[in-house]
């Protein structure tokens, strides 16, 4: 018994002395999740859940993703070793914001598109997300919106407006996830982004960007002409002063 302790002390050893030596590199995904899960196990071997819960989730963000529930339905993992998987994720997502923050936001940053992706892009249900700038084009807040389908009757205009002159912000750019992992926008998608600069435009509120984001990549409505677009019907339509 005490040989089949050893045994484990030893191999989790040699994983943490690998990462404090060289990162990650080399690891295996799975490698990744044990080292995880040991944080919460103290004395068990992790490496068989690991594997299986890379093998039912099939990557290592979906892990990350998964809800509890999920998680503790793989043979190992219990409420206290989820801690590890939830602690990782977590520090990125804040890691990530205040890498964000601390520079002006360029359209299309790598680190906008990577907090967006950690935050909402393998998000099982759609999720609409704003982040509000200052007239500096510095991040001052991000916000979940809404939750569910992207609808023009499930965004609600009159909130997002609410929201973004709660935060005082001077522009916003707007994101939602594609769970079916497809990035190209649909008709509806097309339709709220118009509602919403229209809306934003009369309270002095520049929409700078929506981006969806999909498993595989993200879709601008920025870079495809939407945005000026919208802007310029807009701008047409408002009565003569």
């Amino acid at each position: 018994m005490k040989e089949g302790i050893d045994d484990r002390q030893g191999h989790r050893q040699r994983l943490r002395e690998r990462f404090l030596s060289g990162g990650l590199e080399g690891f295996h995904d799975y490698e990744v999740v044990e080292l995880l899960l040991t944080l919460g196990t103290p004395r068990r071997d992790c490496k068989g859940s690991a594997r299986e819960a890379l093998a039912r989730f099939g990557s290592l963000q979906a892990v990350f993703e998964a809800d509890d529930r999920e998680l503790m339905e793989v043979s190992g993992i219990g409420p206290s070793n989820l801690f590890g998987l939830r602690l990782i994720k977590s520090v990125a997502e804040r890691y990530l914001e205040a890498r964000m923050v601390q520079h002006p936001c360029i359209l299309n940053s790598r680190e906008l598109l990577d907090f967006l992706t950690l935050k909402i892009g393998h998000r099982r249900r759609e999720c609409f997300f704003a982040v509000y700038l200052n007239a500096k084009n510095r991040v001052v807040a991000s916000k979940v919106l809404f939750e569910g389908s992207l609808t023009s009757s499930a965004v609600y205009p009159r909130e997002v407006v609410s929201a973004a002159l709660a935060h005082k912000a001077a522009a916003v750019i707007f994101a939602h996830n594609h769970p079916s992992g497809e990035a190209e926008p649909s008709k509806e998608d097309i339709r709220v982004t118009q509602k919403l600069v229209s809306a934003l435009r009369v309270m002095g509120i520049t929409v700078h960007e929506h981006l969806v984001i999909g498993a595989a990549g993200h879709y601008s409505f920025a870079e495809h002409g939407y945005i000026d677009r919208f802007v310029r019907e807009a701008e047409a339509a408002a009565p003569e002063p």
